[in-house]
């Protein structure tokens, strides 16, 4: 989903804009800097690191040509995410964002490497401020070292260098000058400070010293649009207050299916001192609590105007259900308006008849997965193994190493599974996936289908996991998925109930090869026999299915049902449900009606040939066409030219026993 997420998101935005290229330190120009100043920004500045995993779940198509690293980055067991320095005994501070980079990640908790490769754990936490971007914090076994000097009171436009270790290669000191203050974004609490001096990959949490080599500010971020660099004032760390976590943070949330967003504060205090982990686990559970808040808050800003509620959701409401089997989302527009979004890329065919269809919706990639023949319906929804396989075939998912793309093939077991009912009691099959290299998760909502699976994935760091697993959770609410597959795939997948959505529990679908199909629910019982198609294993059934409002309450129901010989022949039998639109819903919708409740053609029973097919429809209507009452319209069609009399003995075999039940 779009929005700011109030913790980690700075973690990696710092890591996007300092990942950019890196600078060797100048030594001419960093040598204004005293000798004994040098050194002792050696002994006090440190490269802030992370464990790398030690087991890797993921399967390549190849061994990973690590050899094209540099020596230092594959050869290193550790990470390296910034840089942290000491402002007394035992007594550390970096950019907030970089110690926040592995709240319940998969990579080992953050440490801090000296320039001769000790590497120190963290203890407590001492101080935090979300919105400043610092923490304070000590370190198991510190080092005895003296801290550099502070100065509070910096000079506007005088020299000032920037110390980080980039990326384990050394201390790198870097001059420019301290150019000019700015007011923090969100209520001018506080003044950036904007200097000249280079930021490498790693700077991040370093700090910026004055002529003198005392510290007068915390590197954190590039500016977005020219060359100069913030940094927070050291002085804004010595005066915030001991011993508390404190977050006071606007932040914007916004999901995929419209532009309105919910603007918080997110504004707690959690007492310190802490261990890294105790002091994670209680900024999490503060985050979580939050975005539930946010989304709770978002949905209920306009819930008239939430589909299915509200005038934009009308002609929705009176439209049929789509007949593609690959899943769309609905959003609404800026003019209030809501739309079936859907965009399928290419389709990759596999073995067995299989393919995989994968498309990109807002943020979230969209798959429609045909299992094989040789895969049963349970098995399929039994095993992931056999779902993620076929979809990681596709290549969608590539690590990469140096200026090379490895295409992963396998991901393991998942890590965690549950299930999701969503509000039209559909059931989805949700799984996560570790990605320990990318310190991110897959994580996949899976909603069996006839003929496989449709899917809505996201790859979401680690420490983010709830906040997307309950965008997504609310996204379900707003697929549209249509239920295709042959006669024989419907009888496997109708056989596994505890995988159904709910309407199917009043679903009957029965066939005889060679003989007849029936269709039976609660609203409409047909059938088609073999004088009218055809009907064997290989018969397609599609089911388009639409949200409706029945009698005051909206359901989730079947709006087009279509019967065809084969996938790609054009014998068929449509059944339609029609319903009479408001006058505000323009031309097309109310024309259509005013056909379908008066029969007038093409719903009149008389054949007509339409591109090498002839067609024939009818409508079943309620007693007195009373209007309130669904229209059910039949329709019979044919390759070639044939005549009006055969057709309308086909039309007349599937009306005869046609019957409407809703009322």
């Amino acid at each position: 989903m779009v929005k700011v997420k109030i913790v980690v998101a700075r973690a990696f935005l710092a890591l996007s804009l300092f990942l950019t290229s890196f600078v060797p330190w100048d030594g001419a120009k960093a040598q204004t800097l005293a000798p004994e100043i040098i050194a002792k920004i050696h002994e006090t500045t440190f490269e802030v690191v992370a464990a790398k995993p030690v087991d890797e779940p993921l399967v390549y198509e190849k061994p990973l040509p690590l050899e094209l690293l540099p020596f230092q980055e594959r050869n290193d067991k550790y990470y390296s995410i910034g840089t942290a320095f000491a402002i007394g005994p035992n007594r550390y501070v970096t950019a907030g964002h970089v110690l926040s980079a592995d709240l319940a990640g998969s990579w080992g908790p953050p440490a801090l490497r000296d320039a001769d490769g000790h590497v120190y754990s963290v203890d407590k936490i001492e101080k935090f401020s979300l919105e400043r971007d610092f923490v304070v914090f000590s370190l198991v076994g510190a080092p005895d070292a003296a801290a550099l000097e502070i100065n509070s009171t910096p000079d506007l436009n005088s020299a000032v260098y920037t110390v980080g270790n980039a990326l384990g290669t050394g201390v790198v000191v870097r001059d420019g000058l301290y150019t000019s203050n700015t007011p923090e974004e969100q209520d001018g609490r506080w003044n950036f400070m904007r200097f000249s001096a280079a930021a490498s990959p790693g700077n991040s949490g370093g700090p910026l010293l004055d002529k003198n080599g005392k510290i007068i500010g915390i590197v954190l971020r590039k500016s977005a649009n020219e060359n100069l660099n913030y940094a927070l004032p050291i002085a804004e760390v010595l005066k915030a207050p001991d011993h508390v976590a404190e977050a006071d943070s606007r932040t914007t949330y916004r999901v995929d299916m419209f532009s309105t967003g919910q603007i918080g504060i997110f504004k707690t205090e959690i007492a310190l001192p802490l261990p890294f982990s105790d002091f994670s686990k209680a900024l999490i559970a503060q985050s979580d609590s939050f975005a539930d808040q946010q989304l709770a808050a978002l949905l209920a800003k306009e819930p008239d105007k939430i589909f299915p509620n509200g005038i934009g959701s009308q002609r929705l409401l009176h439209s049929l259900g789509p007949t593609r089997t690959f899943p769309g989302l609905l959003t609404r527009n800026d003019d209030g308006v809501w739309a079936l979004s859907a965009s399928p890329g290419n389709r990759t065919q596999l073995s067995a008849n299989a393919f995989v269809e994968i498309g990109l919706t807002g943020r979230n990639l969209m798959f429609h997965w045909r299992r094989p023949d040789t895969v049963s319906a349970k098995e399929a929804y039994a095993s992931p193994d056999k779902l993620m396989g076929d979809l990681l075939a596709t290549g969608f998912m590539q690590r990469f190493i140096a200026t090379e793309k490895v295409k992963i093939t396998a991901l393991g077991k998942p890590s965690e599974t549950s299930l999701h009912t969503d509000r039209w009691a559909r059931r989805w099959q949700v799984r996560t996936w570790p990605m320990p290299y990318a310190n991110a998760l897959f994580v996949t909502f899976a909603l069996p289908v006839p003929d496989g699976y449709d899917v809505v994935a996201q790859i979401v760091p680690a420490a983010q996991e709830h906040e997307h697993v309950i965008d997504m959770k609310l996204l379900t609410d707003f697929i549209y998925a249509g239920y295709d597959g042959t006669l024989a795939q419907w009888k496997d997948y109708l056989a596994q109930t505890s995988v159904l959505p709910a309407f199917f529990d009043g679903v009957k679908i029965d066939f005889t090869p060679g003989g007849k199909f029936t269709y039976s629910s609660s609203r409409v019982r047909f059938s088609v026999s073999q004088d009218v198609q055809a009907v064997s294993a290989d018969t397609m059934l599609t089911l388009a299915m639409s949200c409706f409002d029945d009698h005051g309450k909206f359901v989730w129901g079947a709006t087009d049902i279509r019967l065809k010989r084969t996938n790609t022949d054009n014998d068929w039998v449509n059944i339609q449900r029609h319903i009479k639109p408001s006058e505000n819903l323009g031309d097309t919708l109310i024309s259509r009606w005013d056909k379908v409740s008066h029969q007038k053609h093409p719903y009149d029973m008389v054949s007509y040939t339409e591109n090498d097919v002839t067609k024939i429809t009818g409508v079943a209507a309620p007693q007195g066409n009373d209007e309130s009452v669904p229209f059910y319209s039949v329709f019979v069609g044919v390759s070639g030219a044939k005549p009006q009399d055969e057709m309308k003995v086909k039309l007349d075999s599937v009306m005869k026993d046609f019957q409407v039940t809703e009322r």
